[in-house]
């Protein structure tokens, strides 16, 4: 049982920092950790760990972690998230429209709804285009303003939320 937990928590910690595309990949990954896993067990750790294929960065299908990571450790991501695939964010009323290079919409409405922001109804996304929902209680421009902030796109003049 140790030899599973170590092999999965490995293979947690590769899917969340690399870009794995097929199972042989994710094997030769744990090769070169130390760790000799049949295809099977592979296939099988993935299913237990509930890893999901999404367009990664590039566009093409890469293995993540559908589990639900919590908003503080979603929170901490968000950056980075924003800052990788946001190329401009713009504003209406209570709406944010955030552009993505193609096929990058889908993870940055993923990690804005993961973070569980304040004033954040809801996010929809298209293949390069995110849709952010502001509650009445924030303007879009603020919004957009703080999203703006946290992708690097603006000098920040007050702390992001």
């Amino acid at each position: 049982m140790a030899d599973k937990a170590r092999r999965q928590q490995l293979l947690r910690e590769l899917i969340s920092s690399t870009d794995l595309g097929s199972q042989a990949e994710v094997r030769a990954a744990l090769a070169a950790r130390g760790l000799d896993a049949h295809q099977a067990t592979v296939s099988r750790d993935l299913d237990e760990l509930g890893a999901v294929k999404v367009r990664g960065a590039d566009g093409a299908l890469v293995y993540r972690l559908a589990v639900d990571p919590g908003p503080g450790s979603a929170r901490s991501r968000l950056d980075d998230t924003l800052r990788q695939f946001v190329v401009s964010v713009a504003h209406s009323h209570n709406l944010v429209v955030l552009r993505t290079p193609p096929a990058c919409a889908h993870p940055v409405a993923s990690a804005i709804d993961l973070a569980e922001l304040d004033d954040v109804l809801a996010t929809v996304s298209g293949d390069d285009t995110v849709l952010v929902v502001a509650a009445e209680s924030l303007s879009g421009a603020d919004l957009a303003d703080r999203l703006r902030i946290r992708a690097g796109l603006a000098t920040p003049t007050t702390s992001p939320a």
